[in-house]
């Protein structure tokens, strides 16, 4: 069978990369910027129209909601790894094991989120000092966003099988729909109704609800080894433990980088309410940057997955190198934009002074420095295209999770500025660049060797 599906599809097998990686990055990142951005629309509506506490109360839950779904995202990264190897063995057969594998997956770990996030909701809230004026709000807008996780995790599994061949346009059609549903809900149930963070909430759940039914109807109508059958969906034990041993890691990664945000939140709960809205309100811009990396993230999973089941490790370095060059080049453009534009942006937010001053504070230290993440997080994916998934999650523990602590246990807690607080972002990230990299350029030269012995 040919590499494309029948419906859409990338050859990520022969032939030039550049083109075909923007092909496939380009909707990626649109998709995940243009989901930000209904984010970001939420944030707004809560920020001008019911006051700067309902902000940091959606707002600052960002680092807790990642936290404790990350572990479960992260099997997602697995089910694009192992769907793209057997593509790139050309196994159909067991392509279509695994996709009925993960699916159920997906059903079963959104069902666990809820119970997970219902009880641990206020515990966590507490433990990272949210003060009394806010940890209400907070509290509800968790647990209401927790709901939807079913259809939150059905669609990320759904979006990786599809990407897992190439078709990143119909997961960014889902996107665009669920997010025009979240943003007139929310102003309807915030600003007509006046139901604050409530109406945030279940105006998300909605949105999620919409994303996996316009998901499971393309699976459902797949014309290829995608294709879902409800039948069959059941787990293949071998391909299940091959999709854990390749997701974990890679959400235990991102726990790390959330714990270690968690930590940070906490510092940043004790400047007050006003440094909780203004953190996020930049927040924000963190994320549009983040997103356009993710997409290249992506990128380089799925097309070195792919070359990697063919045993074409000349293409996996090719994909490397333009990935990582890609990424470097439009995320320093976007996160120089913020900077350059960060007054009027913000207000975007919030037209509070005091929220406005930490905000730029904030964007200023850590969008100054956006592209540095592209080192580790390119370099990270291009291991685990090629089934090192668990070298990177140390590596990110050490260099993010440990690094950010120390420095809020000794830097920080000698000079208790916002602005301190805020470079132990761009510091940790160098470092865990300079690892990855190291890393990825350690495993590639052992992998090359390997091969060619064999040939």
């Amino acid at each position: 069978m040919n590499n494309k599906t029948e419906n859409s599809g990338v050859d990520m097998l022969n032939g030039p990369l550049l083109k075909k990686i923007l092909l496939f990055a380009l909707p990626l990142a649109a998709s995940s910027v243009l989901q930000q951005f209904f984010n970001s629309a939420d944030v707004a509506v809560v920020g001008h129209f019911a006051g700067s506490e309902a902000l940091a109360a959606v707002g600052s839950n960002t680092p807790i909601i990642n936290l404790l779904i990350n572990i479960f995202v992260g099997m997602s990264v697995g089910a694009n790894v192992v769907i793209g190897m057997f593509l790139g063995q050309k196994k159909e057969e067991q392509v279509s094991r695994a996709v009925h594998t993960v699916m159920l997956l997906s059903v079963v770990t959104g069902i666990a989120l809820i119970f997970i996030g219902w009880f641990l909701t206020a515990p966590l809230l507490e433990l990272i000092k949210t003060p009394e004026n806010v940890i209400g709000l907070a509290s509800v807008y968790l647990r209401i966003y927790f709901m939807g996780m079913p259809f939150f995790m059905f669609y990320n599994f759904g979006a990786a099988v599809l990407r897992s061949r190439g078709d990143t346009n119909r997961p960014l059609l889902c996107l665009i729909v669920s997010g025009v549903v979240n943003v007139l809900l929310n102003l309807f149930f915030v600003i007509v109704l006046g139901m604050g963070v409530a109406g945030v909430g279940i105006a998300t759940l909605i949105a999620n609800a919409v994303s996996a039914s316009m998901i499971a109807c393309f699976l459902l109508g797949e014309r290829s080894s995608l294709r879902l059958y409800p039948s069959k969906l059941s787990f293949n034990v071998p391909i299940l433990l091959r999709v854990i041993k390749i997701g974990v890691p890679a959400g235990i990664q991102g726990m790390i980088f959330s714990f270690s945000n968690v930590c940070i939140q906490s510092a940043i709960n004790s400047f007050g309410p006003d440094a909780m809205a203004g953190s996020a309100a930049a927040q924000n811009f963190e994320f549009f940057s983040y997103f356009v990396i993710n997409s290249f993230n992506q990128a380089a999973v799925t097309f070195i997955s792919q070359n990697f089941g063919a045993g074409k490790m000349d293409r996996c370095s090719k994909v490397y190198r333009l990935c990582m060059i890609s990424s470097f080049v439009m995320t320093g453009i976007m996160s120089s934009s913020f900077v350059l534009g960060r007054n009027i942006f913000l207000r975007f937010y919030t037209s509070d002074e005091s929220v406005l001053v930490y905000g730029a504070m904030r964007l200023v230290f850590i969008e100054s420095f956006g592209a540095i993440p592209c080192s580790y997080e390119i370099s990270a994916s291009a291991l685990r295209g090629m089934g090192y998934s668990m070298l990177p999650a140390v590596l990110t523990m050490i260099g993010s999770c440990l690094l950010r602590i120390v420095w809020l246990l000794t830097v920080f807690k000698i000079f208790p500025d916002f602005r301190v607080l805020m470079a132990v972002y761009p510091f940790s990230w160098l470092i865990t660049g300079i690892m990855l990299i190291t890393a990825y350029i350690i495993i590639r030269k052992k992998l090359v060797c390997v091969q060619t012995r064999k040939n």
